[in-house]
């Protein structure tokens, strides 16, 4: 039976973001609150994709707030930055797995779309953009810089390189889905429920960039 998805706000000066507390990934900024979860909402589609590869059932129906959290210059900045005291709950093995499986499901979206995308994405307004391969190695690079977050040190892969790429995922992945007490795994690290958020949002805030930047008979 469907049920409201749990969501906290979090408030900048100039961005707000509303994040699902059960679906890493799922967070879309606004300029203020109503605009943040209409956002949220527009992309409930898209995000059962994610979860349909997942294997998850998405029984999703309607927002509840549930918190509100200041933010912090990088919430300005466009990027969901808050720790929350959900996220420092102890994991149990079928929740981490969960979430692993929910960020492992984002990276494969994230295949599918380069996969049909054309090189060349259209331009923004003014000429703007980075192209198909550039925002590719741009999660990638953010993406090594995150895995020291959680103690995992590796260089990061060429786009063209698949078992490093998979390596990457797969340590990543490994340390998302063991159960944890909700500490950070080493000083200045992140809490793996966060970790999981911030890096499922980044993957699928680039895919759906690309998806939203094709022509429109690459994107059909």
């Amino acid at each position: 039976m469907a049920s409201p998805c749990s969501v906290y706000i979090e408030s900048g000066t100039k961005k707000v973001f509303a994040c699902a507390y059960d679906w890493p990934g799922w967070c879309r900024g606004g300029k203020n609150e109503p605009a943040a979860l209409a956002a949220l909402e527009s992309t409930t589609r898209r995000y059962q994709l994610i979860a349909d590869l997942a294997g998850v059932d998405f029984d999703v129906e309607g927002f509840e707030v549930c918190d509100r959290i200041a933010g912090s210059s990088t919430t300005d900045f466009g990027v969901p930055a808050v720790v929350t005291e959900v996220d420092r709950r102890p994991l149990g093995g079928d929740q981490a797995a969960r979430l692993a499986t929910l960020v492992e499901a984002t990276w494969t979206a994230l295949d599918l779309v380069y996969a049909r995308a054309p090189t060349e994405l259209r331009k923004g307004p003014r000429g703007g953009g980075r192209n198909r391969d550039a925002i590719y190695g741009h999660v990638l690079g953010a993406e090594v810089m995150y895995a020291r977050k959680l103690g995992i040190k590796l260089q990061e892969p060429a786009i063209t390189d698949r078992d490093a790429i998979a390596e990457l995922r797969q340590s990543i992945r490994a340390v998302l889905a063991a159960p944890s007490s909700g500490q950070p795994l080493l000083e200045g690290g992140w809490v793996p429920a966060y970790a999981a958020r911030r890096i499922g949002w980044h993957v699928i805030d680039h895919a759906w960039e690309i998806e939203d930047r094709m022509e429109p008979s690459s994107a059909t």
